[in-house]
């Protein structure tokens, strides 16, 4: 190994590092059922995704957004507690990255199979599904 880092992989849009950290921040929350306070909770993440762009690899930031997928995914199942819309947001711009990745050399598009298939299907349920308040 060359010991340079392959940053190809950090072309891709800039959404996920904009619309994340609020959106994750709001699921991870609920899904521990703390009273710690949104904004707090939203820029824990904010930097948690910084480090991951700034000094992490293509490798942990696909293992950061299956974390994603794994909370959107509980939350459309009704398995986990969580804001549906949030869920949706975040399964929308986690499916378009990992649509991207085709266009980047390496396996990042085939080790994402998976997780577009489920996003894929998170994004159906969610978007028609009745809002949170009217489960019948």
């Amino acid at each position: 190994m060359s010991g340079r880092r392959n940053l190809i992989w950090l072309g891709l849009t800039p959404e996920p590092e904009r619309e994340l950290p609020v959106t994750v921040a709001a699921l991870r929350t609920a899904a521990r059922r703390t009273a710690a306070a949104p904004a707090e909770a939203a820029e824990a993440e904010r930097r948690r995704v910084e480090r991951l762009i700034l000094h992490g690899t293509q490798r942990g930031w696909l293992r950061y957004l299956a974390e994603v997928t794994g909370l959107v995914t509980a939350v459309a199942g009704r398995e986990g507690p969580g804001d549906r819309r949030a869920a949706l947001r975040a399964a929308e711009v986690v499916l378009d990255h990992h649509r991207m990745l085709i266009g980047l050399p390496g396996p990042g598009y085939d080790r994402t199979a998976a997780d577009r298939s489920a996003l894929e299907h998170v994004v159906r349920t969610l978007r028609t599904a009745p809002p949170d308040g009217d489960r019948g």
